[in-house]
């Protein structure tokens, strides 16, 4: 297959790299008066600082149609995978970036994919669209079904030590969010088919959280896939996460990997998301 532009989102905790002809487009998050790029130059460990001492809902803004047609610029073949519809105008964006590219390009060739998903999710889905573009016989017309084939057995879960941040912004209740900080539980959820943060169990203390995210993998179907882990200053739980896939599943590819700024928003310090093939 001709060579394919691979673009993403800053959602997707991925850096750019061009080895793997890969473009992250940032998403820009607000504090106040303040406008922070979610790229590489953004300091996490100080975006956090200035979260934790924010007591007003910040923002998050999806990348301009500008920054998507920047990405796009010069290639023929290009795949775009977004940060879930359910959360951002990122998807819409993107689409419409797409169209106006066509304009320009007509010969050109664009696929633009909601993940329905964050994160790790989407780093797994990535490398099964680098796979499937390795295929020489598989034509970029049939991609886009082939790519959604593969997301049907991808899978996203997450572990939440604060609700501070989603109670800011009217995501859970400030009273919930107190409950649930004071006797240390953490929420685990997933994403929903329709992309949205979907609460499945609380669990009392990250031990016993780590145990039912390896519970709920398998309740998905896991049979040892790749999977990534998405840790949010927080490389001991998610240590010990790889090793508890790794005890049951010694053939597993398992990565960890630091969240961006848009992750981190949501998920917060000690958070932990998962991105798994079944």
């Amino acid at each position: 297959m001709e060579k394919v532009r691979l673009i993403l989102d800053s959602s997707s905790n991925t850096l750019s790299d061009p080895a793997r002809n890969l473009v992250v487009v940032p998403l820009t998050l607000t504090f106040g008066e303040e406008n922070m790029l979610d790229d590489e130059k953004l300091d996490i460990s100080e975006f956090l600082a200035k979260m934790e001492a924010n007591n007003e809902a910040g923002k998050t803004a999806a990348p301009s149609i500008q920054r998507w047609l920047d990405a796009l610029e010069g290639s023929e073949n290009a795949i775009i995978v977004t940060l879930t519809s359910g959360l951002s105008g990122t998807y819409s964006s993107a689409l419409q970036a797409k169209d106006i590219y066509l304009e320009q390009h007509p010969h050109a060739n664009v696929i633009v994919v909601d993940s329905r998903s964050a994160g790790p999710e989407l780093e797994v889905v990535l490398e099964g669209i680098e796979a499937l573009i390795k295929d020489d016989k598989l034509r970029f017309a049939d991609l886009e079904a082939k790519i959604a084939e593969f997301r049907t057995r991808t899978h996203l879960l997450f572990v939440l030590q604060s609700l501070r941040n989603l109670s800011l912004n009217g995501r859970v209740s400030p009273a919930v969010a107190k409950i649930a900080g004071v006797l240390k539980i953490n929420l685990i959820g997933t994403a929903s088919v329709d992309g949205e943060l979907q609460p499945l169990t609380k669990a009392r203390g990250m031990k016993k959280a780590l145990k039912e995210i390896v519970k709920q993998m398998e309740g998905m179907k896991y049979q040892g896939g790749r999977v990534v882990i998405d840790e949010c200053e927080n490389a001991t739980d998610a240590e010990k996460l790889k090793e508890a896939i790794l005890a049951s599943y010694p053939d597993a590819n398992v990565t960890i990997r630091p969240m961006r700024g848009l992750c981190s928003f949501y998920a917060e310090r000690g958070g932990l998301m998962i991105g798994f093939h079944e």
